[in-house]
């Protein structure tokens, strides 16, 4: 089998260098092939870092910002390069290697991505984060909130909690906790949304052509009722850790 996925990834790769449209149909074929699931995954990654390499690249040959959402989740964002964890794992430092020089790096973007990580995971990756972001660059990146003055929204975004992926959360920050993450790793933190222990909610005018998060004050459709029987949008501590 592992045989069998070899020559597949070798030729998804091959089709990817000549007819990037001809890739994506076979590697579609594939995945719809019950006993080719083991290796498909293999097949992707491959494939997919291959995309990532030569994206980086052609940004950096015309000179332009490189600029990298991290677990994009397929959710497209003009003039940003979309890594998910298959083609970009921010706790492997091979990953950054091979796709990266260090201070070779912009913005960075992540969204709802630092809760599935533990707090010692999460500083790891906040330093990998800071050794390839050129001076000056941030990264931008959101949570769940966990002083959000609701119960309904405590039991979605809590680990374990019935939203989705929240069987996977492993933390629930708070402002103070979650800005400590980026700080301990050298960066200048700016909270742009949080809310604090005593039920207020604070939110500055932050750029959204700097990197836009959905689950923000200004962008979420999602509402919840808070403890004073107010609806208030679907927020997430949002800060800009500066380099």
């Amino acid at each position: 089998m592992k045989n069998i996925g070899k020559r597949l990834s070798n030729q998804l790769l091959g089709k990817q260098q000549q007819n990037p449209n001809d890739s994506a149909l076979l590697l579609g074929v594939y995945r719809r092939l019950t006993f080719l699931q083991p290796v498909y995954r293999n097949i992707r990654t491959s494939v997919s870092k291959y995309r990532l390499r030569k994206q980086i690249e052609r940004k950096v040959a015309l000179a332009e910002p490189c600029r990298i959402v991290i677990g994009a989740n397929r959710k497209p964002r003009s003039g940003w390069i979309l890594t998910e964890i298959y083609n970009l794992d921010i706790l492997n430092e091979r990953d950054w290697k091979r796709n990266f020089t260090e201070e070779g790096v912009d913005a960075l973007l992540a969204e709802h991505v630092w809760e599935h990580l533990t707090i010692d995971e999460g500083i790891a990756a906040a330093r990998f984060c800071f050794q390839y972001l050129k001076p000056g660059g941030y990264l931008r990146v959101a949570v769940p909130d966990g002083y959000f003055p609701s119960t309904d929204y405590i039991d979605y975004v809590r680990p374990g909690g019935f939203g989705p992926s929240a069987d996977d959360h492993k933390i629930l920050y708070t402002h103070d906790t979650f800005g400590n993450v980026f700080k301990s790793a050298g960066f200048k933190v700016e909270l742009l949304e949080y809310w604090d222990e005593h039920g207020q909610f604070h939110s500055s005018d932050w750029d959204a052509d700097g990197g836009t998060i959905t689950r923000s004050n200004r962008f979420a459709k999602h509402t919840f009722r808070c403890h004073n029987g107010e609806e208030h949008k679907y927020t997430s501590i949002i800060l800009d850790a500066k380099k």
